[in-house]
């Protein structure tokens, strides 16, 4: 009898279990010794696995099993971005609870950051995902929402939110290759100049 309640894609339950241990071992493979030797050997070293079959198994090639390491990095960062970002009120304050909640996030879940900055800058064969590519659209909306609600001045509010974007990218890449700066700091000046640049 296949024990199929609450798993995804008609996956048992021991499928769905094996699947998970192998995406977190890429991560943390991938975290601790860089997307280039996350090979199928070392993430299955690293799992305790008996041979790499076990991966090919349940992933079709490294591409596909860096999509999961992707996806799982970025369900990880909207389970703790999304609370803070609904206790926020105003269109200031909900920025500012971006840009810092990148900064935290960074010491929050170290790997999964990690993971996913080295994935998404050396896997040129996986297409972005939309939830990467759609920051840019969302941040601007939120700018012009601001403005027209008289919380933001006057700009060009995709320039603005090209800046920020950038911005967050650069020191979120920073964090990860210097574990001693503090994030919050970092967070909280990040919020501190795009509040500056963007008041009445």
């Amino acid at each position: 009898m296949r024990a199929k309640d609450g798993a995804k894609d008609g996956r048992t339950f021991t499928e769905s279990a094996r699947r998970a241990q192998i995406v977190r071992s890429a991560i943390e493979v991938i975290a601790e010794q860089g997307y280039a030797a996350a090979t199928f050997a070392r993430i299955a070293e690293h799992a305790g696995l008996s041979s790499t079959g076990m991966i090919s198994y349940h992933f079709k090639g490294k591409d596909d099993l860096m999509r999961e390491v992707v996806a799982e990095a970025i369900a990880v960062a909207d389970r703790y971005m999304s609370p803070r970002m609904e206790a926020a009120k105003g269109y200031v304050e909900i920025m500012r609870v971006r840009l810092a909640c990148n900064m935290d996030l960074v010491r929050a879940h170290p790997e999964h950051v990690r993971a996913l900055v080295q994935v998404l800058g050396n896997a040129r064969t996986i297409a972005t995902p939309s939830e990467i590519d759609d920051r840019l659209e969302e941040f601007t909306k939120h700018l012009r929402a601001g403005q027209a609600a008289g919380e933001f001045g006057k700009f060009n509010p995709h320039a603005m939110a090209l800046a920020a974007v950038g911005a967050i990218d650069a020191t979120v890449n920073r964090l990860c290759a210097d574990p001693t700066l503090d994030a919050e700091e970092y967070g909280r000046q990040l919020a501190d100049t795009f509040t500056l640049a963007t008041r009445p």
